[in-house]
């Protein structure tokens, strides 16, 4: 029984999707009788029809459907495997595989993509935006290589590297008691209503310490997952809550930030990868230059 060529599985995927063997061949620049043997071998190996025929047109079936999402998945792992050779042979191409945190979206990763990508152009970026845990998980499961993130995960497989200090503060609606002071105690707020991220968000684990170290439990009035969405509801009046220090030009209509003057009220963004776990030269080189930079 011979084996299924590279060329015949991208060939059933385009015939799969245009369920029509002329528009196939002409797409794939085949002879239309070499892309009907290269079907016919296909079900002979499998054993099974994999489109029905109905007057003259081919409709894909059951059978049909389970390999054309296997032969996907196959394509897409080969053209991966392509991508981490050619970064191995040449590290100024390829690709960076990068999770990051939400709210580092709109400033530090832009920054550090738009300024490697100055200085090596043809590397591409594969990015992946998601909460700290589950950023943790695709490091150890090799789906990603780097990840911004905070806070430092304290696992002794990982590598961190601090990148940014961010100072935090307490986001307070406009007309709130606490609008307009020069700093105040996380204390300050204790049985004000608090929006926060969902738990497992690094930001979460802060925030919660902070008023645990202040001898109180919040009363959380909603749990959202994305800071932005926390400072549009807290300057709709539905509470308080604990944020990153924003910058000038990223601040919410009516809200009023509030420095907080705890000694822990801030959280370090930084550089994370697995330790020991092998990765291509272009990772490499992208994390040196991440780390020569200085953000502010």
């Amino acid at each position: 029984m011979t084996a299924v060529t590279v060329d015949e599985l991208h060939w059933y995927v385009v015939l799969a999707e245009t369920e029509h063997m002329t528009e196939a061949a002409n797409r794939l620049n085949v002879a239309q009788p070499t892309l009907s043997r290269a079907l016919a071998r296909l079900e002979h190996r499998l054993g099974t029809p994999l489109f029905d025929r109905v007057n003259r047109r081919l409709r894909l079936n059951r059978y049909g459907e389970i390999l054309l999402e296997h032969a996907r998945r196959c394509l897409a792992e080969l053209d991966t495997a392509t991508e981490r050779i050619t970064s191995l042979i040449d590290p100024d191409r390829g690709t960076v595989r990068l999770a990051f945190l939400h709210s580092v979206a709109t400033w530090l990763v832009p920054e550090l993509v738009r300024g490697y990508r100055e200085e090596a152009p043809a590397v591409r970026f594969e990015l992946r935006q998601a909460a700290g845990h589950e950023i943790l998980a695709d490091l150890r499961a090799g789906q990603v290589d780097l990840a911004v993130t905070s806070p430092e995960p304290g696992d002794a497989d990982m590598t961190w590297h601090p990148l940014h200090r961010e100072r935090l503060c307490l986001a307070v609606p406009q007309g709130h008691r606490l609008a307009g002071a020069p700093s105040c105690p996380v204390a300050a707020a204790e049985g004000e209503p608090f929006v926060t991220l969902r738990p497992g968000f690094g930001l979460r684990e802060i925030s919660d310490e902070l008023c645990a170290r202040a001898g109180f439990a919040p009363a959380i009035a909603f749990e959202s997952s994305e800071i932005p969405s926390m400072e549009g509801l807290v300057a709709a009046g539905l509470g308080v809550a604990v944020v990153p220090t924003p910058r000038a030009h990223r601040t919410t209509p009516r809200v009023s930030y509030v420095p907080l003057a705890d000694a822990g009220a801030y959280r370090v963004i930084g550089l994370l990868r697995v330790e020991r776990r092998p990765r291509p030269p272009v990772t490499e080189r992208f994390a040196e230059f991440v780390l020569r930079r200085q953000w502010s």
